[in-house]
């Protein structure tokens, strides 16, 4: 009897172990998966807020649109602004993409040589979207009251932001609907100067520096999961002759409200909507 027992007991201690190992695999494999879920969960999604409620507030507290009633058929910045920001058009959008113009106006500073698959508007002034020639549609939409835009995921390959971005209130959830909105690998370029409309300005944009405004945009950037790394373009002027040190207080005052102009200085901050969360271990 005993040669029978140890024939019978082999083929129960083996797939013992056999059985232990694979149930191990099995729950690492699990875990893996869970973890990339919860990663990928995560994209677009606001990590953590950029600014206080302080930081957000206007001295002009109506509701923007009402600002906005009458249209505005001007450029905000001077010529040799819109050159430097039509040439990174020009160098960074490939012809017959779809872009998304947010917060845009009666123009839209693309190259005019250069033919695009659709170009959708968005502003507050229908009577300005609607002399934009570049536009194919357009629509009108206050992202201070609803920053949620009907456009199905992953609509542009592109979203343009020209001299507005000051105005939001909140930054992070707009930013994170452009993330929405982008295909993967899509390019957004936030634009803006010196020049603002002082009381619809948020708070923390009127009492920065240039410098503290670029990190500003960096952050809501940085802010929203899967955006790749920020890039800055700057063209700030690198002569100011003796005559513009020596102006007058009221002429200061003037720039600032975008009133005079001798020369813009050009920043632009730019991230694409990444294929895949990279995480920094």
């Amino acid at each position: 009897m005993t040669p029978i027992m140890q024939i019978n007991l082999q083929p129960m201690y083996t797939p013992s172990i056999k059985t232990k190992t694979t149930s191990l695999k099995i729950l690492s494999t699990l875990n893996e998966k869970n973890n990339q879920t919860n990663q990928n969960s995560l994209v677009g999604k606001v990590k953590q807020l950029v600014l206080t409620k302080e930081n957000r507030t206007k001295l002009n507290t109506y509701q923007d649109r009402e600002f906005y009633t009458y249209p505005r058929l001007v450029t905000h910045v001077d010529n040799g602004f819109i050159s430097i920001l039509t040439n990174l058009y020009r160098d960074r959008l490939r012809p017959n993409i779809e872009i998304l113009d947010l917060m845009s106006s009666w123009v839209s500073h693309l190259p005019s040589d250069v033919k695009y698959k659709r170009v959708v508007g968005h502003g507050l002034n229908a009577q300005e979207l609607s002399k934009n020639s570049r536009l194919d549609y357009f629509c009108v939409k206050d992202l201070n009251q609803d920053h949620k835009f009907e456009f199905e995921s992953c609509s542009f390959d592109a979203v343009l932001c020209t001299v507005s971005v000051q105005y939001l209130q909140q930054p992070e959830k707009v930013f994170a609907e452009v993330f929405r909105v982008l295909k993967p690998g899509g390019i957004f370029i936030v634009s803006f100067s010196n020049r603002m409309f002082y009381e619809k300005a948020i708070n923390a944009w009127r009492e920065g520096s240039a410098y503290s405004r670029v990190r500003l945009v960096v952050q809501y950037f940085q802010c929203v999961e899967g955006f790749t790394e920020p890039e800055v373009v700057q063209k700030v002027p690198s002569t100011i002759d003796a005559k513009e040190n020596n102006n007058s207080l009221f002429d200061w005052i003037m720039r600032l409200f975008g009133l005079m102009s001798k020369s813009d200085p050009f920043y632009a901050v730019i991230a694409y909507r990444n294929f895949r969360i990279i995480h920094d271990d």
